[in-house]
C-alpha cells in the first residue's frame, strides 16, 4: 500500500502525500503549481470555466482515454494514476493551439474569463472523436457558460476548427513513460495520512468494502460532484475519505437476460453511451443530467445515495423496478428502489454498506417508457418535476401501469391510484385526461424558487396527456 499518490501535470510527474491532497484539483493547480489559466467562478461544477482534460488509463493499458472534468469539485485523491492537461499544456511550441487561434478569429472570447473552459471542452470533443457540427458542439459545450459573447462566436469559432490539424494529446504528450509507470502501479491501493484527515483509495471491491466497515464515518465519493460542492460552499470536511474511483472491475455496464447492470462505478458518461440505441427514452433524460464535465465523473450509486427526489434518473428506475445490490462484510442484500427510501435523503444503505451495482429490467415488445424532465432550461438546470410512466400492452389495451413523480415530495412516489384508474382502459385521449385530474388530486407538491406547488401539479396533469400523445407518433415509442 502506497502513502502517496502520483499523476502527471501536461507531462510533469507529480506526487502528493499530504494535505495538498484533499484541496480542490482548480486550488491545487492555481495556487500551488500557478497553472492559472484555470479559471474559478462558481466552484460548484456549473459553469466550466475550471474545465482540465483528464486521461485515465484504457482497460488494455495501451492508452490513455482524455475526458473533460470541472477541476473546481475535482480532488487530487480521485486522480492517482492520470494525466492532467490545463489551458497552458494545449500551446504547440510555444503558439496557440488551432482552437485558440479560432477562438480569437472569430472573437470567441471578450472579457476572456470563460474562454480556457471552453478551450478545453472543444480539445475534448477531439478525444471523444465528436463532430465539429452546430448539434455536436452545442452539446459539447454545454457545461461552459459565457457572459458576454451571446454564444454565437464560439459556436462559430468551433465550426471554423478543421479537425485534422489538430493534435491529438497522446502527440502533445507521448504516453509510453506514463503508462509504464501507472502500470507498475496498478495493483497498489493508498492510504494517506494529512492533517485534514485519512484518505484511503482502495484497488479492489473486496478491499474497499473491509474499508468501509473499519471507518463506517468516512464519507465515501467516487465523482464527488456533491462532495465537492459540500466542500467549498458548505466547508465540510470529510475527515476521513474512502475513494471508490479507482476500484476495479466497479464500473462494468452491460445486459443479461434483458436486465441493465450497472456498476457502482460507472459513471454517467458511460451509462449514456451505453443505453444510446438499447434504452433511446434513458439515453434522452441522461443527456440533460448535468453537463459532459459531470458526466464524465458522477455515478447512479453517488446519485442513489445522495437521494435527492428530483434526480433526473430515478423515475426510469423506479417505474422499471430496479433492485439495489448491497455489500458489506456482513455478506449481499438487494432491496427494490421503493424500498430503498426512508424519507427525504434518508434510505436504508447501512454505515458499512456500499452500493455496489442497480439492476433494471428493460421494457419488452409489449412494453412502453416515457420519461420527461421539466426545468427552467433545458441544459444544466435542476428539474421541477420529473415524470416517468410503464405501460404494459395487450394490443390497445393497457394490461399494467407504473407511474413515478419526482420533484413533487420528499423522495419520488408512485402514484397506485392513478396506475389503477388506468388499467383495463384503451390508450385514448380521455384514459389520460382522466388520469392527469387523478394525478393532479393525488400530489401535494411544495413551493420553491423552481416553481409554485399549483405550477407542479398543472405539469403533472399536463405530462399524462403529454405521454398519450408521445405514445401515439411512432418516432417517439
Amino acid at each position: 500500500m502506497r502513502d502517496y499518490i502520483v499523476f502527471y501535470i501536461n507531462g510533469k510527474r507529480t506526487t502528493i502525500a499530504d494535505e495538498a491532497a484533499l484541496v480542490s484539483l482548480a486550488d491545487l493547480l492555481r495556487d500551488r503549481l500557478r497553472c492559472v489559466g484555470t479559471k474559478v467562478v462558481c466552484n460548484e461544477g456549473d459553469c466550466g470555466a475550471c474545465s482540465v482534460l483528464v486521461g485515465r488509463p484504457s482497460e488494455d493499458g495501451q492508452t490513455l482515454i482524455y475526458q473533460t472534468i470541472d477541476a473546481c469539485i475535482a480532488f487530487p485523491f480521485q486522480l492517482d494514476r492520470t494525466h492532467v492537461v490545463t489551458v497552458e499544456g494545449l500551446t504547440i511550441a510555444g503558439q496557440l493551439s488551432p482552437v485558440q487561434e479560432a477562438m480569437v478569429r472569430c472573437h470567441g472570447s471578450q472579457c476572456g474569463f470563460c474562454t480556457p473552459g471552453f478551450v478545453i471542452a472543444l480539445h475534448g470533443m477531439l478525444e471523444a472523436g465528436m463532430e465539429f457540427t452546430d448539434s455536436g458542439l452545442r452539446y459539447a459545450l454545454s457545461g461552459n457558460l459565457c457572459r458576454c459573447t451571446g454564444y454565437v462566436s464560439i459556436l462559430q469559432a468551433g465550426q471554423a476548427i478543421d479537425p485534422c490539424k489538430l493534435p491529438r494529446l497522446k502527440l502533445l504528450y507521448p504516453e509510453q513513460v506514463m503508462l509504464e509507470e501507472f502500470k507498475t502501479l496498478e495493483s497498489d491501493s493508498v492510504r494517506l495520512s494529512t492533517r485534514d484527515g485519512l484518505v484511503f483509495i482502495p484497488r479492489t471491491l473486496e478491499h474497499a468494502i473491509e474499508l468501509r466497515a473499519e471507518h463506517p464515518e468516512a464519507t465515501v465519493v467516487s465523482g464527488a460532484t456533491d462532495y465537492g460542492v459540500s466542500r467549498n460552499h458548505r466547508k465540510v470536511l470529510a475527515g476521513q475519505t474512502l475513494c471508490l474511483s479507482n476500484v476495479r472491475g466497479f464500473s462494468e455496464v452491460s445486459i443479461h437476460d434483458h436486465i441493465l447492470s450497472i456498476g457502482g462505478g460507472a459513471t454517467w458518461c458511460a451509462i449514456e453511451q451505453f443505453v444510446k440505441h438499447r434504452v433511446p427514452e434513458y439515453h434522452a433524460i441522461l443527456q440533460r443530467f448535468g453537463s459532459p464535465q459531470i458526466r464524465n465523473v458522477g455515478t447512479l450509486a453517488g446519485n442513489l445515495a445522495n437521494g435527492s427526489p428530483i434526480a433526473d434518473a430515478l423515475p426510469f428506475h423506479f417505474v422499471s423496478q430496479a433492485v439495489i445490490e448491497l455489500r458489506s462484510v456482513r455478506g449481499t442484500r438487494r432491496v427494490s428502489i421503493e424500498d430503498f427510501y426512508e424519507g427525504y435523503r434518508q434510505s436504508v444503505l447501512a454505515n458499512d454498506e456500499l452500493i455496489t451495482a442497480v439492476e433494471t429490467p428493460l421494457p419488452r415488445a409489449n412494453e412502453r417508457i416515457k420519461l420527461y424532465k421539466i426545468s427552467k432550461r433545458r441544459d444544466m438546470d435542476i428539474s421541477s418535476v420529473t415524470f416517468g410512466l410503464w405501460l404494459k400492452l395487450e394490443g390497445d389495451v393497457i394490461q399494467e401501469v407504473r407511474l413515478a413523480l419526482g420533484g413533487v415530495g420528499p423522495t419520488v412516489q408512485r402514484l397506485l391510484e392513478v396506475e389503477s384508474s388506468l388499467v383495463g382502459r384503451n390508450i385514448d385521449e380521455e384514459s389520460f385526461r382522466q388520469a392527469g385530474r387523478v394525478a393532479r388530486r393525488a400530489i401535494s407538491p411544495w413551493t420553491d424558487v423552481r416553481g409554485s406547488a399549483e405550477y407542479r401539479s398543472q405539469l403533472v396533469e399536463n405530462l399524462m396527456l403529454k405521454s398519450f400523445y408521445d405514445l401515439q407518433s411512432p418516432d417517439r415509442q
